[in-house]
């Protein structure tokens, strides 16, 4: 590295951002992610050895994937690539790997390639990393913010080892405010400032997890704060909150995320709990969810889960959706909470469900002709061929009920329905 260099890229780490600035460059340095990165871990015992094999890192924003990446590179003996899937092409690895061969070949030194939102490749571009991998040319180090299963292609997850990053608790991000305050070499040390208690947990609180947002807070309120007649910098919880105006909710709509917000709305309904049913109703609207699909939801576990023990759910739940595409948002959030928070209360059963059953014996065949008394007789000729001979009109007798039989011969004594005796689910002819 020449001086200009040099020079250079110290100017652009004076100018990084506090989060990037303040990356570990060892693993006792990293806060959280114990389960991984613990004493006596694998993934800690690989790096400390430098016996590497290919890596995927996935966890939300601000977890570490790009820090452990970053920390590998500070210890291993192989040569270090990185690149980011969105500015990359295929050309750019196809060069990566064409350096990759010839290193081996002529110092026989191995290659680490860390490929940040490899989420971003496409088929073509992770097809191309698969010979070079499965060969030993290089060690892929891939990290994602996404369900590696939705957006790594399968050859690829199947010849590396997969590491979930967990969302930073509040002590976690604390420790992690602590020395960027503390720092002053590459925090906000030389900074004079009298920061709260109270801000430095609304930072913490407020970040979901994710160290970054934390830290850009954090900085935000530092440099953007003019000093008193003392020459302090005071960060209050006023400060603080102005620093972090909203939140970004972490969902992506194509991605695990959406899947898990929806389930867990879903099972919130099925289980009777209304607060985390609008919970994870305000997370998906606020993320901007179709609501439309959530409506449909709402539409369909009227019926499967409260079913017959409260007809009125699908009522509601149906009247909602009509009611969402007539007033649209925001005003269609309440008739979506009054249609999620009524089946969610409403007493439950299934018993809907038995129509899998029955269309699991006509797939498999098992169905017989309809008994002569139920045929249509409406047309010339029908009687002659006895179609609705002996067939009993419910209407006559008392209760409005007759015993006769209604399903074919072969089946006669087949039970689907099976009535829950919750709420207004009690069977036919009340018994």
């Amino acid at each position: 590295m020449d001086i200009f260099t040099g020079l250079r890229e110290n100017a652009i780490k004076e100018k990084a951002p506090l989060a990037t600035r303040l990356r570990p460059a060892n693993l006792d340095d990293i806060v959280g992610q114990k389960h991984i990165i613990g004493k006596g871990k694998l993934l800690r015992r690989a790096i400390e050895t430098d016996q590497l094999g290919s890596l995927i890192f996935h966890g939300p924003s601000g977890t570490g994937k790009t820090t452990l990446a970053y920390v590998i590179a500070q210890t291993t003996k192989s040569h270090f690539s990185k690149m980011n899937a969105v500015t990359s092409g295929v050309g750019d690895l196809r060069k990566v790997v064409q350096e990759a061969e010839q290193r081996l070949g002529y110092y026989q030194q191995g290659t680490i390639l860390f490929i940040d939102e490899i989420h971003r490749f496409n088929k073509s571009q992770q097809d191309a990393l698969l010979p070079s991998v499965e060969e030993g040319k290089l060690v892929l180090i891939g990290a994602t913010t996404e369900n590696p299963y939705f957006s790594v292609n399968s050859a690829l997850l199947s010849r590396s080892r997969l590491f979930k990053l967990e969302p930073l608790d509040e002590k976690d991000i604390l420790k992690v405010l602590d020395k960027a305050v503390k720092d002053k070499e590459r925090g906000l040390g030389n900074y004079k400032m009298r920061i709260s208690q109270e801000a430095l947990n609304y930072f913490a609180k407020t970040a979901g997890g994710d160290a970054r947002i934390a830290l850009n807070g954090l900085e935000l309120a530092v440099v953007s704060t003019l000093p008193d007649e003392e020459g302090i910098r005071v960060i209050d919880l006023a400060v603080a909150e102005e620093s972090i105006q909203e939140k970004a909710i972490i969902y992506d709509k194509m991605g695990d995320q959406h899947y898990d917000v929806i389930s867990a709305f879903i099972k919130s309904m099925r289980g009777s709990d209304p607060d985390a049913v609008l919970h994870y109703l305000a997370r998906m609207l606020q993320a901007g969810e179709d609501p439309r699909f959530i409506a449909r939801r709402i539409v369909i576990h009227a019926a499967e889960d409260v079913g017959l023990a409260d007809p009125m759910a699908l009522v509601v739940a149906e009247a909602a959706a009509k009611g969402l595409e007539m007033v649209g948002l925001p005003e269609g959030r309440i008739l979506l909470s009054e249609a999620a928070l009524y089946v969610a209360c409403a007493p439950k059963s299934n018993s809907v469900m038995a129509i899998d059953r029955a269309l699991q014996d006509v797939k498999e065949g098992n169905y017989g002709a309809v008994p002569l008394h139920l045929r249509d007789a409406s047309y010339p000729g029908a009687n002659k061929l006895g179609h609705g001979k002996g067939y009993k009109y419910p209407h006559d007798y008392g209760n409005h009920y007759v015993e006769q039989r209604y399903l074919p011969d072969e089946m006669k004594d087949t039970k689907y329905y099976v009535p829950s005796g919750v709420g207004k689910d009690t069977g036919a002819n009340g018994s």
